[in-house]
């Protein structure tokens, strides 16, 4: 059991302990939130409109790859995207610019959020892991916003890409309501950042013993079919998209195997020297 001042930390007193968590952490957000509505043209006209331009970074490199490769490069360069966004809600501006700055709060905020975490559970921790506090909150940062960098960079451009491209007749124009249009962005980079997070949550997985090496490779074929289904969902429903999303998360898969692995070692190691 945690302790608190030298006492044994209650139920209530970790529940109170919980509360006070979120409402700073809220607090925080919104405050970063507000801070954002100074830029809110760059968040909106660059980041959240950028990749319906077809010159975008992201189909201007998949086109380059394309042509080096000697492949046909007319799905993966994009020249025009035939849609518009419209808003259909008399209320529906308003509601999307709040949300999205309350979004930008939550991954601006996030290494708070996970120092916030943190004090939360390193009571239920050993004095040496308590003082990787500065290297837990750096790496699962690093690790997040990483994830928000491939959810902007590679899932939204091809989703926007696919979904852009498709028409099942000429006759059939593509009007994205704007709730739609951000939604996706945003779902892209949160799902994202959060499943960049693997290896930190197998950590602590495997330091309570609820994850070991073995059982992560005993059940690997199951994760890659569990992986495969995730980028199917996250992505347009064409291969090539699905394998470019589905290989960095089976990389750190194995990583968080190695991780697990490393866990269980140091848990025997410290076992034998009591």
């Amino acid at each position: 059991m945690a302790k608190k001042e030298n006492k044994e930390m209650s139920f209530m007193d970790h529940l109170e302990d919980l509360r006070w968590l979120l409402v700073r952490s809220t607090l925080v957000v919104i405050g970063i939130a507000c801070a954002c509505y100074f830029i809110d043209d760059f968040i909106f006209d660059t980041i959240i409109f950028g990749p319906k331009d077809p010159s975008f970074i992201t189909y201007r490199f998949f086109c380059e790859v394309t042509h080096y490769f000697g492949v046909d490069g007319t799905y993966a360069c994009a020249q025009e995207f035939n849609f518009k966004i419209q808003n259909q809600e008399v209320s529906g501006q308003f509601s999307m610019y709040l949300w999205t700055l309350m979004t930008a709060g939550f991954i601006i905020g996030f290494p708070y959020i996970l120092w916030e975490v943190w004090k939360f559970i390193s009571p239920a921790l050993y004095e040496k892991e308590r003082k990787m506090a500065g290297s837990f909150i750096i790496v699962s940062s690093f690790l997040f916003f990483i994830g928000v960098l491939f959810g902007y960079y590679v899932v939204a451009p091809l989703s926007i890409n696919f979904f852009a491209t498709f028409n099942v007749s000429k006759q059939v124009e593509n009007l994205f309501t704007i709730d739609s249009y951000v939604s996706m962005i945003k779902m892209s980079i949160i799902a994202s950042g959060l499943v960049f997070e693997m290896p930190i949550i197998v950590y602590f997985l495997a330091k309570v013993g609820l994850v070991t090496p073995e059982f992560l490779r005993k059940y690997r074929k199951v994760a890659i079919i569990i992986i495969l289904i995730l980028a199917a969902i996250v992505t347009p429903p064409d291969i090539p998209s699905q394998v470019i999303v589905s290989i960095p998360i089976l990389i750190l898969y194995e990583v968080s195997i190695f991780i697990a692995a490393i866990v269980v070692k140091n848990a025997k190691a410290n076992e034998q020297s009591i």
